[in-house]
C-alpha cells in the first residue's frame, strides 16, 4: 500500500495496486455535483474513499460522509485515508454489502454517490482481487438501485456513474426504484471517441424531466 496525493488543499489517500486503484472516472463523478449546505453524503462502494474524499474536499457544505464498502480489505484503506487527512470527526467507514444496510440509515442522506462494479461476466483467475470492484459479482444495478432509494430523504440525490452501453437500463431501473434520472452526461476518451461511460443523477420522488448535458471528456478530470 502506498500513500497518493490528492493534489486537493493537501489532502492525501491510501491505495493499493494489488486490490484496486481508483481511475478518472471516480473523479468525473466527484466533480458531477455540488453539495448544498448541511449535506449529509453517503460514498456506495466506496473501495479507498475516492469519491467521498474527494467530493469532501471539493465542497464546504458537506457536513458528514459516510462511506460503505464491502471489502474488509478496502475498508481499512479507507479509515486509513480518513485518518491520514484528519476527518475522523467528518466521516464514518461501515464495512458492509448494501443489501444489508440496517435501519438506522433509511432515509438519513441527502446525497448519494456510487461507481459502482458496473461489469457483467465472470472474472479470471489474475484479477480476483480486483473483480468485486469491477463486476456484479455481489451487487446488481438492481440491488445497488434499492439500496439509494431506501437510504435516501425523500428529495435527496442519487449520482452514480455507469458503462454508456447499459444507460438504457441505468435509466430505467432508477426509475424503477422512484430515482427519477434528472441529469445526464456521457463521457468519452477524447473528443470524436465514442462514450464509454455515462454520469447520472436522479431524485428521490422527483418529476420527469431529464437533462441532458454536452459530452465530457476523461482527461478533464485527471490531476
Amino acid at each position: 500500500m502506498r500513500r497518493e496525493e490528492f493534489l486537493l488543499d493537501g489532502m492525501k489517500i491510501v491505495q493499493d495496486s494489488e486490490a484496486y486503484r481508483f481511475t478518472s472516472d471516480a473523479v468525473l463523478l466527484a466533480r458531477f455535483l455540488r453539495a448544498k449546505k448541511g449535506e449529509r453524503v453517503a460514498d456506495f462502494c466506496a473501495g479507498s474513499g475516492v469519491v467521498g474524499l474527494h467530493f469532501y474536499g471539493e465542497n464546504a457544505g458537506v457536513e458528514h460522509v459516510t462511506l460503505f464498502e464491502v471489502s474488509p480489505q478496502l475498508c481499512t484503506m479507507s479509515e486509513e485515508s480518513v485518518a491520514l487527512n484528519g476527518l475522523e470527526a467528518r466521516f464514518t467507514v461501515e464495512n458492509m454489502p448494501l443489501q444489508a444496510i440496517p435501519a438506522r440509515y433509511t432515509e438519513a442522506f441527502s446525497l448519494i454517490l456510487c461507481n459502482p462494479p458496473y461489469e457483467r461476466g465472470g472474472f479470471s483467475a489474475a484479477d480476483e482481487r480486483k473483480a468485486p470492484c469491477r463486476r456484479e459479482l455481489t451487487l446488481t444495478l438492481d440491488e445497488l438501485c434499492a439500496a439509494a432509494a431506501k437510504c435516501l430523504k425523500f428529495g435527496g440525490r442519487f449520482a452514480l456513474v455507469h458503462r454508456a452501453d447499459r444507460a438504457a437500463e441505468v435509466l430505467y431501473t432508477l426509475h424503477a426504484h422512484r430515482l427519477e434520472p434528472k441529469k445526464l452526461q456521457f463521457v468519452a476518451g477524447k473528443a470524436g471517441a465514442k462514450p464509454y461511460a455515462v454520469l447520472v443523477m436522479a431524485v428521490k420522488g422527483g418529476k420527469a424531466g431529464l437533462d441532458v448535458l454536452p459530452q465530457t471528456y476523461n482527461g478533464e478530470a485527471r490531476q
